[in-house]
């Protein structure tokens, strides 16, 4: 009998996992949309030479030529490392994306091209106040996405990043969607396999579920439809995810979203109960090699260690649970005639501010402006294109003063009637407030996202600031 002996290394890898898996329920997607913008538009300008224009609803389905570019995306490569993901100190809060996807969607004839994202949560942690929150994002939500000319479904974000190649494939496009939307830095994520949620919670021994009403849902594969009565049950895997991804409740999907964290948190419970982490242990070299093609993410192995351990310290009630849900949403009709929530800024950031606070659930602090623009770390470069070679060091001064971090100023020969900022990295706050600091015209503000440059902003000062502004009053 051949023994095996797991090494501390591969138990922490597993505990890792455990915490990303306990993160996301999933359902198999349906065909995509693609769509033109509802009236209104964006209050930046960004340049036509960053858009990726998104073909007319339907295009990207049909069969593609021979040795066109579409004709390679059938089955895209399921691992994509993001180019710069942000570090993790293991004290700062820290903030992952996860992204639940139906792998076997591939494999199906009738559609070309990688899948597009069922599930999107946004988990957050905060070490020091040992304070954690979920927030699930709708997939019909009406959004636009750096890069991407138009307004589309949010689901649609990871499939546009992986078909066109964007920096960071389909995660990358999905990160700065949720950052563009929120006004926070998303520093990581997290995609999964649907088997591989599947395998753990049998693995697991099911999951115990309180249903509250009568509902009925269909696991994958023909002829095994169960309806589930209300009270505490225990759910298998394939019965956990298909009561997670059901949508035929009258809250569609804001119902699901409910039903997703009920599912994440009962996992958690299963997971710490007593006596079950060391009997997954036992099991761990298997475990090992299932879950291991299931989860992609860009978390190092130390920093998953960090959130691993940092997860079970974190008491439930110090959990907070929240939805873009039906209040903060309008329903509307997209032009090719489908459904989709557009979303009510006002609402959207009321809920980002009470998701993203320090304190425990129960008396949540929303951030300050100030909190939020330090959050979006942003190294800003600055250009003195005035005319007054002192000018430039004197601003360096005042930005730095207002809490923003000038990392580096240069010189130009040049110069520029009006002041220009460009921002590289989605970083709505920091822009805003430089739009105010330095009284940028409209017409001068563009977002031109650049994932390898060494700086996320730059601004370009021009002779109107050396006309007007505070410093020489």
């Amino acid at each position: 009998m051949i023994k095996h002996r797991l090494s501390h290394h591969r138990r922490l890898i597993l505990l890792a996992r455990y915490f990303l898996l306990a993160s996301c329920s999933l359902r198999r997607p349906s065909a995509t949309s693609n769509n033109t913008p509802l009236p209104g538009s964006l209050d930046l300008v960004m340049p036509t030479s960053t858009l990726v224009v998104i073909p007319i609803a339907g295009e990207i389905e049909q069969t593609p030529t021979p040795g066109s570019p579409e004709a390679n995306t059938a089955t895209p490569s399921p691992t994509i490392d993001l180019p710069r993901p942000d570090p993790w100190d293991g004290k700062g809060r820290v903030t992952i994306l996860v992204l639940g996807l139906d792998y076997a969607d591939w494999e199906n004839t009738d559609r070309v091209g990688p899948p597009r994202s069922d599930t999107m949560i946004l988990l957050t942690v905060d070490p020091v106040g040992k304070t954690a929150g979920i927030l699930s994002i709708p997939r019909d939500l009406w959004v636009s996405m750096p890069g991407i000319q138009g307004y589309h479904k949010i689901n649609t974000a990871h499939r546009f990043g992986e078909l066109y190649n964007m920096p960071g494939g389909g995660p990358g496009l999905a990160m700065r969607t949720v950052e563009e939307l929120l006004g926070v830095p998303v520093n990581f994520y997290g995609r999964i396999d649907f088997k591989a949620f599947e395998e753990f919670i049998d693995e697991l021994g099911g999951v115990e579920i309180d249903v509250l009403n009568e509902i009925k849902v269909d696991p994958i594969g023909p002829g095994n439809t169960v309806i589930l009565q209300p009270g505490k049950q225990l759910l298998d895997g394939p019965t956990a995810l298909a009561y997670a991804r059901n949508r035929s409740t009258v809250g569609d999907d804001f119902d699901r979203s409910e039903r997703q964290q009920q599912v994440i948190l009962a996992i958690r419970q299963r997971v710490l109960s007593p006596g079950r982490l060391p009997l997954l242990v036992v099991k761990a070299p298997l475990l090992y090699q299932q879950l291991s093609a299931g989860i992609q993410t860009n978390l190092t192995l130390e920093q998953a260690i960090k959130l691993a351990w940092l997860a079970q310290d974190i008491p439930q009630e110090n959990i907070q649970r929240l939805q873009i849900g039906n209040d903060a949403v309008t329903y509307d009709t997209a032009p090719n005639g489908e459904s989709i929530y557009v979303p009510i800024p006002e609402r959207v950031r009321q809920i980002r501010d009470q998701i993203f606070t320090s304190s425990s659930s129960s008396s949540p602090q929303p951030m300050t402006t100030e909190e939020l623009i330090a959050a979006e770390y942003v190294r800003i470069t600055l250009v003195n294109q005035t005319g007054d070679a002192a000018l430039g060091d004197r601003t360096v001064k005042y930005l730095e003063e207002k809490g923003l971090s000038i990392i580096e100023t240069v010189q130009s020969d040049k110069t520029r009637p009006l002041t220009r900022l460009v921002d590289l990295a989605s970083n709505p706050y920091t822009l805003r407030a430089l739009i105010n600091l330095l009284q940028v015209s409209p017409g001068e503000v563009y977002v031109s996202l650049d994932m390898t440059a060494n700086t996320d902003m730059m601004v370009y000062l021009g002779e109107d600031w050396a006309k007007d502004n505070p410093l020489e009053r």
